[in-house]
């Protein structure tokens, strides 16, 4: 009966002279890709040549390359987008900054691309650089940036382009919170994503565009309530959250795509490990009828495009002396992965966070905080370059001491565990203490039960009154992710060793680096 009365309708149309066609776009997505440019192992770090060679290894900019080109020959009609975070997370963004994404980006054909947090970690003037350097627009809708002058007159909330005859509103969103997060400066205000979303829909349909995609760096949960709170969105494709949603991998969190309403929610995981590959059909008023897909595995199966190989190669010559040092040994895995780490103790933590801690303790600094948005990777047993430490510790932040009272102390932690359900960075992991925390307390009212803090060989309540010496990262002294109350510190100094060389000077005399979880965090 269905069939039957689209055949006559369409028929109808045809009479009337009106075309009612059906139109198929292919939307092919990344996100979150953080420069790992070179193949990664299973822990999303690193992988050794050997190991690559052997089909044991993931994603790389030169599988990337044949699996988009694989993605296009099966439609006629497609678009490349990325969800934001190409920078930071190893040293081909330490060292050439937003140079080698601009190229291969450009070399493989993006259409659009949204700004992520991190593409504000050395300030807008390096986003300005990596817009300039790209044939595609970057875009982000909920930010007011004609105070900075770097970007006024340059970042577009949005943006429309044509493939297959029709029109196709992109749309860039950014987290709100991004002042928390990385360093986009003082000229620059992030607004509520939802109505900034609606603001450019509302836009983009005056113009008479009916097929509009937000390419959103955001999280996953925030991606569900912009689509439950805006009209005429079709399709967001997301970041931020490294969710992976599929229909066939085992870890994933939901299915592909998650419809809400009428609009479909994607993301791809991160690090190049998955591209996302959504079919979407309109009917000629623009509305979906058909949206289905999955993240396609960039496994050692996928063949690496040799010319890239030797491009990614002659780039990384500079950076070879660097992380192929051998710097320790970790007699087992050492769990960095953010899915753990940003909920709960993890061995990685620990390692940095006791790294820290020694790096000072001759100075009377008795805790060491460390948030868990700053790790960004796990190491696997054996041998340990200083490759696989700057890719857990990519972000160049220096060593930083200060003095804040018990009650700050606790305070810190409270605003650490406050995001949990959210799986956000703000997740301390410590050394010098123990807390307990009760995830059935509303966030922000006293989740946190028990703070210890280690005196002499034993644990004794903390003293919210007393003054403690505090190590942790100049991002967190100075606020960022929700510390705000570390910016009020006395004696502070932010100026110590790069917290990565900390770590890889503890590993190197701290022997097997047999770490474990100890107890350390408590959820009740």
């Amino acid at each position: 009966m269905l069939k039957t009365f689209m055949t006559s309708a369409a028929a109808l149309a045809l009479g009337t002279g009106v075309a009612a066609a059906d139109y198929s776009l292919t939307i092919l997505h990344t996100n979150d890709f953080h420069a790992r440019f070179e193949p990664i192992s299973k822990y999303d770090s690193g992988c050794s040549a050997e190991d690559n060679t052997a089909g044991e290894c993931f994603g790389g900019w030169a599988r990337l390359v044949n699996a988009v080109k694989d993605a296009r020959a099966r439609t006629n009609n497609s678009i490349l987008v990325d969800g934001g975070d190409q920078f930071q997370g190893t040293l081909f963004y330490t060292y050439y900054k937003g140079k080698v994404a601009a190229e291969m980006m450009n070399g493989l054909g993006y259409d659009g691309m949204t700004v992520g947090n991190h593409e504000f970690d050395d300030g807008p003037e390096v986003l300005a650089g990596f817009m300039a350097s790209v044939n595609f627009p970057v875009l982000m809708s909920n930010a007011d940036v004609s105070g900075e002058p770097a970007l006024a007159g340059k970042l577009a909330k949005s943006t429309v382009i044509e493939r297959g005859g029709e029109k196709i509103g992109l749309i860039g969103l950014t987290p709100q919170d991004t002042p928390d997060l990385a360093s986009p400066g003082k000229n620059i205000t992030f607004t509520e994503p939802a109505g900034a979303v609606q603001g450019e829909v509302d836009k983009l349909t005056a113009e008479g565009v009916n097929k509009i995609v937000v390419l959103s760096h955001s999280g996953f949960a925030v991606d569900k309530v912009v689509a439950a709170n805006t009209t005429g969105v079709d399709v967001i494709v997301g970041g931020h959250s490294n969710t992976l949603l599929s229909n066939t991998q085992d870890r994933a969190v939901d299915v592909y795509p998650v419809m809400v309403g009428d609009t479909a929610i994607v993301q791809a995981y991160a690090y190049g490990k998955f591209l996302g590959e959504l079919n979407v059909t309109f009917d000629d008023a623009g509305k979906i009828t058909e949206a289905k897909g999955e993240p396609l595995l960039i496994d050692g199966g996928v063949p690496e495009d040799e010319t890239i190989v030797a491009r990614i190669g002659e780039l990384a010559g500079p950076l070879d002396e660097i992380r192929n040092k051998v710097v320790a040994n970790a007699a087992g895995a050492l769990e960095g992965d953010r899915s753990v780490c940003r909920v709960e103790e993890c061995a990685m933590g620990n390692l940095i966070a006791d790294a820290m801690l020694a790096r000072v303790k001759d100075q009377g600094i008795d805790i060491a905080i460390m948030n868990s948005g700053g790790i960004r990777a796990s190491i696997d047993a054996g041998e340990v370059t200083m490759g696989e430490v700057l890719t857990v510790l990519p972000f160049q932040n220096t060593l930083s001491t200060f003095q804040v009272s018990g009650q700050t102390i606790i305070d810190a932690l409270e605003n650490g565990v406050s995001q949990v359900e959210e799986v956000k960075g703000r997740f301390p992991q410590v050394a010098g203490l123990k807390y307990t925390w009760d995830a059935s307390v509303a966030p922000n009212e006293g989740r946190i039960k028990e703070v210890m803090v280690m005196e002499g060989d034993a644990f004794v309540p903390i003293d919210p009154a007393k003054t403690y010496g505090v190590a942790s990262n100049n991002f967190v002294r100075n606020g960022g992710d929700g510390f705000k109350m570390f910016t009020t510190a006395e004696n502070a100094y932010d100026f110590g060793p790069d917290v990565a060389d900390v770590v890889a000077e503890y590993m190197a005399a701290n022997g097997d680096n047999a770490m474990s979880v100890e107890g350390r965090i408590t959820k009740q």
